[in-house]
């Protein structure tokens, strides 16, 4: 294809984007929110040539479509993407239903593809806008997506620093600092088992109980809600898996999954496979994390903060 003489970028805005699915109204939905963004698509291709392209090689955009009735195929397919995607060979998204949520984050761990649960054809389009821009410097973009995912990442990434702070001054016998208005709090001792799982429990349905008073998006705050579900579990020994994550962060699916990639990828969270199910990964706190939030929640119940 020629660029006209306008360069690599222009190459890109017009790049084909390949579409796959095997089911007519999903593939449709996606073809139409393509065609809608102003670029080419090829397609839709069902999952065995989808595998074949992708193993040829070269630098792929997709679409895939995914639905719940798809077979074995589609879970091979979805390991090619991910495989793909690590080695620079393919990048793009995956479109699927709440009830694909584990099923697909299982298989796709690389943030080459992204995950979009029941998408608008805007979001779409803007995810797609997004990949063909990412060649292109981060300070060079524009638009109200790129603003909310580099918030995103700058938030990821102030939790992290936070959470290894708390836990490197617990290790040390700090006491907690209140740094806001700068006086200091008696130093506190952090007991093995002072917490416990209700204690956590009670703090999350208090927050959820916002929601009959104000609207849910004025509190909206999945990452701190995703950690104490999982610090949840961990005190009760249950494991979480991706969808009911998703639920817990009290977010549209599509915006959970992002801070799960996300969240996982700064380390604080920490994938694992079911052993009973090839087709679903469970999401837990790294160990240090763990540590650090059980050493805040021992400071709050000794402070008498938590009833």
């Amino acid at each position: 294809m020629s660029d006209g003489g306008a360069g690599s970028a222009a190459y890109e805005v017009r790049a084909n984007v390949l579409i796959l699915g095997e089911n007519a109204l999903a593939t449709a939905a996606a073809l139409a929110a393509v065609h809608a963004a102003g670029y080419h698509a090829d397609g839709p291709l069902d999952h065995e040539r989808g595998s074949a392209l992708i193993a040829e090689g070269g630098q792929r955009l997709i679409v895939l479509a995914a639905a719940a009735e798809d077979g074995p195929a589609l879970d091979v397919l979805l390991a090619e993407m991910d495989q793909a995607g690590a080695h620079g060979r393919c990048r793009g998204l995956v479109i699927l239903a709440p009830d694909m949520i584990d099923r697909v984050a299982a298989a796709i761990s690389h943030p080459a593809i992204e995950l979009l649960c029941d998408p608008t054809p805007v979001e779409i389009a803007g995810a797609l806008a997004l990949h063909l821009a990412r060649p292109r410097r981060v300070a060079d973009l524009s638009g109200d997506d790129t603003r909310r995912l580099r918030d995103l990442s700058e938030e990821v990434g102030r939790i992290a620093q936070a959470l290894a702070s708390l836990s490197e001054e617990t290790q040390a016998g700090q006491g907690l600092r209140e740094r806001q208005r700068g006086y200091e709090v008696e130093p506190l001792s952090y007991e093995s088992g002072m917490v416990t799982a209700d204690d956590v429990r009670r703090l999350i349905r208090a927050r959820r109980m916002r929601a009959r008073f104000f609207d849910s998006e004025l509190f909206a705050d999945p990452a701190w809600d995703m950690l104490l579900d999982l610090a949840a579990a961990r005190l009760e020994g249950g494991s979480v898996a991706v969808s009911s994550l998703c639920i817990a962060a009290a977010v549209p699916p599509t915006t959970a999954l992002r801070w799960i990639r996300m969240m996982s990828d700064q380390g604080i969270f920490v994938r694992s496979a079911d052993p009973m199910d090839g087709r679903r990964v469970f999401i837990g706190l790294s160990d240090r994390v763990a540590r650090a939030m059980n050493a805040y929640f021992s400071a709050v119940k000794e402070a008498g903060l938590l009833a």
